[in-house]
């Protein structure tokens, strides 16, 4: 766990831009105001040919500076509206690289807390390049060092092909991720950063990987905190059935058993295109399932990650995990298939449920959905289906989790005016702006239309405050006159509300958990 001997503790200046020394080769960067950003530093080798569905490599070392000023390419997807990404930006295979925003070094500073970002998008969107991921306000405001990570998604870094022979690796998504965080171990001292301060999160599908690297043997010792923003922590697959999504995308492809190397050799437009139709046709056809999604391996995830955290087997690390108030309402408000958000969807999954979890038995069911009185209408529906994908999977992740570790849980509650208009409230991904600082300027952030900035920019300074402590004392505690906010232990289930005015809150959500019960209810 050693650094690298040939890195230099900070960053140095070639004619005032900022350079950094990494064991590949040397970095060139730009200021952002006082804070020095690198963009796409290689943390492995591009994802190319015999390697496209192999394990990362590491980078080819190179002379001179290299310049690390702009975006390189995202990892290959069916680019759309579901998650907005600059139109500027260009998919490719040389996705496997991160960004680092480090405030302007202080030769006589300690080294800084690392806070390392993995984006959402349901496994198959999104990129480290997206404006709202912009780690510079984050940097400047809490004196951390900011990582975010591109790693591979979709059908190259989610759709478990191990089936088809020695040269598909599953989970490559996550084995993307373990790499950027060893190279965040061996080289973040070059930036200012403390390799033994390092604070893994992420939202949503980022959220999924980091409960899933939490009870991941290959992880131990990567980071030592961990925050879950919305993880759909039981949305995780076995072989068995993986397998056949797998075959499914064969057939897609008009390929046959005796054609998978084609799969290394197809252009990647035609894996993307047909992966598109792949991913819409799974979770239409079986409401609440993804077709790319972590899968148990039996390696890298040794068995499901929510069995693991209950039987005790997550990492020893402290976490701060939480749900935002109205999750599925940005879903429905997108018409994306990724959720069951319609009646007809969401008892759909619930006999899927059933036909998973045979011993739960039609009584149980009937406990579970008697939480939701007005499950024949779209309100229940979206309830349903946000405490099914997030809520209830990241409350029994806080449960378990508690048991060894210091936990903490919290529930977003707040939206602007506008946001409560158009009926989405504290829908998902509302909060990554008041984490990261990044609203729209002016008036030209639609989510301000109705007014709320103030209040918004306020609610998004405490929310920081307590994400930066977390991630250097391990404790988020603001020294703002913020209200105190205790540990979540099971027998109280102490969160924090985040809204206008924050509140603590014992057991907010006591009619779900006696309706879903301890034991944790997924797909496998």
């Amino acid at each position: 766990m050693s650094i690298q001997p040939d890195i230099e503790p900070e960053v140095q200046s070639r004619e005032s831009d900022p350079v950094a020394r990494t064991q590949y080769g040397t970095v060139g960067g730009s200021w952002d105001g006082p804070v020095a950003v690198w963009r796409s530093i290689p943390y492995a080798a591009p994802a190319t040919g015999a390697h496209r569905f192999a394990r990362p490599r590491a980078p080819q070392p190179w002379d001179g500076v290299r310049d690390c000023v702009v975006s390189g390419d995202i990892a290959p997807q069916a680019m759309g509206a579901m998650v907005p990404v600059d139109s500027d930006l260009q998919m490719g295979e040389d996705c496997l690289w991160l960004n680092v925003w480090s405030p302007r070094p202080d030769p006589d500073a300690e080294p800084r807390p690392v806070m390392v970002w993995l984006h959402g998008g349901a496994y198959c969107l999104g990129t480290a390049a997206q404006t709202i991921y912009d780690g510079r306000k984050l940097a400047e405001a809490g004196e951390v060092v900011v990582v975010s990570v591109n790693y591979r998604l979709g059908v190259f870094g989610f759709l478990d092909l191990s089936s088809f022979g020695d040269r598909f690796t599953a989970n490559l998504g996550l084995h993307d991720q373990l790499a950027a965080l060893a190279w965040v171990r061996d080289n973040i001292a070059a930036f200012g950063g403390d390799p033994g301060n390092v604070t893994v999160f992420g939202e949503s599908s980022g959220a999924g990987c980091v409960t899933a690297l939490l009870t991941a043997p290959a992880a131990a010792g990567l980071f030592h905190k961990a925050i879950a923003q919305s993880p759909p922590a039981t949305t995780v697959f076995g072989q068995e059935r993986a397998a056949l999504v797998a075959q499914r995308y064969l057939e897609l492809l008009e390929l046959g058993p005796g054609d998978v190397d084609r799969l290394l050799e197809l252009p990647v437009e035609r894996l993307v295109e047909i992966g598109a139709v792949l991913l819409d046709e799974v979770p239409i056809k079986e409401p609440g399932r993804l077709a790319a999604a972590p899968v148990v391996d039996g390696e890298l995830l040794p068995g499901y990650p929510i069995d693991r955290f209950q039987q005790g087997r997550s990492h020893r690390v402290p976490l701060l995990i939480g749900t935002n108030r109205d999750e599925a309402s940005l879903f429905r408000v997108l018409r994306s298939p990724i959720m069951p958000v319609t009646p007809d969807a969401v008892n759909a999954m619930l006999r899927d449920v059933a036909a998973s979890h045979p011993e739960l038995g039609p009584e149980r069911i009937a406990e579970i959905t008697s939480a939701y009185p007005d499950l024949t209408k779209t309100r229940g529906a979206l309830a349903m289906s946000t405490d099914a994908a997030f809520r209830m999977p990241a409350a029994w992740v806080a449960e378990a989790h508690a048991q060894h570790s210091p936990t903490w849980m919290y529930r977003f509650d707040y939206a602007t005016p506008m946001l409560k208009a158009a009926r989405v409230g504290a829908g998902h991904a509302t909060e990554l702006p008041y984490v990261f600082g990044n609203f729209g300027t002016l008036n030209h952030d639609p989510t301000f239309w109705l007014g709320g900035r103030k209040a918004s920019v306020a609610v998004s300074g405490r929310m920081q405050r307590r994400w930066l402590a977390f991630a250097e004392h391990g404790v988020p505690a603001a020294l703002d006159g913020s209200k105190h906010w205790p540990h979540y232990r099971p027998a109280d289930r102490t969160t924090l509300l985040i809204d206008t005015i924050d509140r603590v809150v014992d057991n907010p959500d006591a009619d779900l958990h006696s309706a879903w019960g301890d034991q944790a209810v997924g797909f496998s």
